[in-house]
């Protein structure tokens, strides 16, 4: 299988490069093209899922690539995982291209990194896709239970959404406290865009706090799923959710959806979601501060998936970079621990007069690049990431 590393003078022509560690072409079965991109190591494998998205040229692709990758080393290092962040794009359907050979193929790409990268699921693939996978490597995760049954992890396996949701929820009564000097939810309205696996989830923790609120989908299954479990709830149009008179809205749908356009209309003194890269641009940061609206970063909110599936490769993988044994609620400790998080966030930017994204940015260049922003000099021998490599201080 053909695999080229692109060069520095080629990725040079992308905005979103950023000195990564390396990026990998991989012409996989079938014809596909993969790229996968390593951000960061220094805290640890680079881990981050694989997109399938028929991208409209490979220059497309490479910036996804190098842009997620990136934004996984920031994710990791802020959920206070021992993880670096990459991050892997196929170009293709996913309703149409994807099989099992591609898969497996694609299974051997990432083994060609020896460790580098561990991979799991992302738009357009899921835990089958992640079986596969695993026919060619072990630095796979994401992975469903009952593959992972009776090997002495299983409970850490499945899906994530839910400890998403609960990472969300968390996060969310963390800026309420920083903003209305309590976490009691009870008397809030709350606006919610997209109610899919993790919106609706979210939704039933904010429902036991009394937490009224006020939902859209463009999906209208989603809709009749969330009525039928939530009860009494608002549905407005999609392109209402913005406008409705709520203190907080909270973005659980594809991202970029706050931008010059929605902004303006918001009513909502609290940002607070589940959704990826919901800032179309980084002053999109500056223009929620100008409207007295607190915006709690997307990637230190919504890091209870990539915490859950970290800890899952720790355990399987033997790689246990923790002083503490791996189990499942060792790992809902931490994904609840992402109210802590959100409060040293917005601390540190009311404390260094920093817009809540400048802060969670700098707080997490601080951990994988060091307190000067220089990458750290360590004298020990750099981990090995092969299949059972890494610093393995408990069993």
């Amino acid at each position: 299988m053909p695999y080229e590393d692109l060069n520095e003078e080629y990725l040079n022509g992308f905005e979103a490069y950023d000195g990564h560690e390396q990026v990998r072409k991989c012409e996989l079965e079938g014809g596909l093209i993969a790229f996968i991109a390593v951000h960061n190591i220094n805290l640890g494998p680079a881990l981050g899922g694989l997109r399938m998205c028929a991208y409209a040229s490979e220059r497309d692709a490479v910036h996804d690539v190098l842009r997620l990758s990136k934004g996984m080393t920031y994710k990791n290092a802020v959920a206070g995982l021992p993880l670096g962040g990459g991050k892997a794009v196929i170009i293709g359907d996913h309703r149409k291209d994807k099989n099992e050979d591609l898969m497996i193929s694609m299974g051997a790409a990432v083994e060609s990194l020896d460790g580098k990268y561990v991979t799991a699921e992302d738009s357009g693939t899921g835990e089958e896709d992640m079986v596969a996978i695993s026919e060619a490597t072990e630095h796979v995760t994401g992975l469903p239970p009952e593959v992972l049954a009776g090997k002495g992890f299983g409970e850490l396996g499945g899906n994530p959404s839910p400890l998403t949701a609960l990472g969300c929820y968390r996060g969310l009564k963390s800026a309420a406290q920083f903003k209305y000097g309590s976490d009691d939810l009870s008397s809030l309205h709350v606006a919610v865009q997209g109610v899919g696996a993790v919106g609706l989830e979210l939704c039933k923790l904010l429902k036991q706090d009394g937490v009224k609120l006020t939902v859209c989908d463009i999906d209208e299954l989603s809709l009749t799923k969330a009525k039928e479990e939530l009860g009494q709830i608002t549905i407005v149009p999609p392109e209402e959710i913005y406008a409705v008179d709520a203190q907080v809205f909270s973005p659980c749908a594809m991202g970029a959806s706050l931008n010059d356009k929605t902004i303006p209309q918001l009513q909502a003194e609290i940002i607070a979601g589940a959704a990826n890269n919901q800032l179309q641009k980084e002053y999109h940061d500056q223009m929620l501060a100008d409207q007295n609206i607190l915006y709690v970063p997307d990637y230190v909110i919504n890091a209870g998936g990539v915490i859950c599936v970290g800890y899952e490769y720790f355990r399987k993988s033997h790689y246990n970079p923790m002083d503490f044994e791996i189990t499942r609620e060792r790992m809902v400790a931490h994904v609840e621990g992402i109210g802590r998080n959100v409060e040293e966030v917005l601390t540190y930017a009311r404390e260094h007069h920093l817009n809540p994204g400048e802060a969670a940015d700098r707080l997490a260049e601080e951990k994988f690049l060091g307190p000067d922003g220089l990458e750290s000099t360590n004298s020990e021998e750099p981990p090995s990431f092969g299949t059972n490599g890494g610093k393995t201080l408990v069993q």
